[in-house]
């Protein structure tokens, strides 16, 4: 069995639930909903990641004997409590936008079904893991736009915490990059891992020629060799005499990328490695991907820019109450008014609105009822957890190849890293005309 992910959360989760146990309200039936009220400053669009992570924690989200001795050594909550937590299995309804799918503002990336007191414990496992990988998946993305195809790796591990770097790795590959440095990402989701050697490895030696015959004599001619630790261009003519034309690559790892990379590709060309492909690194983000472009890079490693989302760490998602059971039995929405922070009351559905072309046109919302189909559109909430048990994907690769279809239908425009509004309008129901 896995470690509980039970304590993964807030303690005023519990005392809510306390609360809501001794006023009758705990089994309310109730409708929380995920999302972003708004993108991050001059994004046009958003990726869901970390679904597949949240429904492997549902899984794990058990109160056992050691969660509940501490519970009850620091007296978060009263004895009724905790009975109730010793008992705790989710047996709701839980519905979202399929991993690797494209949102926008108001979009409702999870609904969950249930009871108040079972639904209001998910709130901060739900956020803590949507927020940080739809962060990284968001500028990964746009990365992976701006590469057109050309191999992106993803090697940010030692720029954030052991743990996020493995979702990050994993969200990344979701949003399109091809692999990792990160081995746990690869043994734990699969992700494809690659790496080489770094400058250590070069320093290690009396000097560039033993550093490289070493290399190339473990781990072959195919390998990648590291050539800016001294002199670029001496380092290029050492690597093709020792691995002869058929050298894998070569990688850039500091200075004028665009230039050396013009400079390395018509040295390559000219002793005969036409076939050596050039990897470049450093402080790498979708900006420095889209200006290299024009230079004869075949692949990027990327860093720091995408395990911290590119400037945006979290995609400021929220969990909100948006329906409850009324003294009627029926539902009721029910929305939070403050100033700058309101929600919009009421269940909600969506759906991708498309043109006769499949392009994306806006995102329909509509509340307590399903919006129209017009002929082309696209419904977006799928069934996630049924009774409780997990009934759609976890895994990254489905999320991948959805990612790469959703964000297909986006317009030109939403791929343009300049700033601007979202790429497609939020539209609910009644304003739909």
């Amino acid at each position: 069995m896995n470690p509980s992910t039970a304590l993964l959360t807030d303690h005023y989760e519990l005392t809510m639930v306390q609360a809501a146990l001794a006023s009758g309200h705990a089994d309310r039936r109730c409708v929380f909903e995920t999302f972003a009220r708004r993108l991050p400053d001059g994004r046009r669009y958003g990726v869901v990641a970390g679904t597949g992570r949240v429904l492997e924690s549902l899984r794990d989200f058990r109160f056992g004997e050691a969660e509940l001795a501490y519970l009850e050594e620091q007296q978060v909550v009263d004895a009724r409590t905790l009975r109730w937590l010793a008992d705790y299995r989710f047996s709701g309804e839980v519905w979202g936008y399929a991993e690797g799918e494209i949102y926008f503002p108001g979009s409702p990336l999870m609904v969950v079904e249930a009871g108040f007191a079972e639904g209001v414990l998910l709130e901060t496992l739900v956020l803590s893991v949507l927020n940080h990988d739809s962060a990284v998946a968001s500028a990964a993305s746009r990365m992976t736009a701006s590469a057109h195809g050309r191999p992106c790796i993803e090697m940010g591990s030692r720029r954030t915490h052991e743990q996020a770097a493995v979702a990050a790795a994993r969200a990344a590959y979701v949003a399109g990059f091809d692999s990792t440095s990160n081995l746990e990402a690869g043994r734990r989701h699969g992700v494809p891992t690659a790496g080489t050697a770094a400058h250590s490895y070069t320093l290690l030696h009396g000097d560039e020629r033993e550093a490289f015959a070493n290399q190339l004599a473990s781990l072959g001619g195919s390998t990648t060799l590291l050539v800016d630790t001294y002199d670029v261009r001496a380092a290029v003519e050492l690597a093709v005499e020792l691995a002869g034309p058929g050298l894998g690559g070569v990688r850039l790892d500091s200075g004028d990328l665009v230039s050396q990379a013009h400079e390395v590709r018509e040295q390559l060309d000219s002793l005969g490695a036409t076939g050596t492909r050039i990897v470049v690194t450093s402080d790498l983000d979708e900006y420095a991907i889209a200006a290299l472009q024009a230079a004869p890079v075949d692949a990027y490693g990327v860093g720091t820019r995408v395990v911290t989302g590119s400037g945006h760490p979290a995609a400021g998602m929220v969990y909100k109450l948006v329906s409850r059971e009324g003294a009627d039995g029926r539902m009721e929405g029910v929305a939070k008014a403050s100033t700058d922070k309101a929600s919009v009351g009421g269940r909600k559905y969506a759906l991708r609105r498309r043109g006769p072309d499949g392009s994306a046109q806006a995102e329909i919302i509509g509340i307590d009822e399903q919006p129209g189909d017009d002929g082309d559109d696209r419904t977006l909430l799928v069934p996630l957890v049924r009774g409780g048990e997990v009934v759609a994907p976890t895994d990254a690769r489905t999320a991948r190849a959805h990612h790469e279809a959703a964000r297909a239908e986006l317009p030109q425009r939403a791929l343009r890293l300049s700033h601007g509004d979202p790429a497609i309008p939020t539209i609910y129901l009644d304003d739909w005309s």
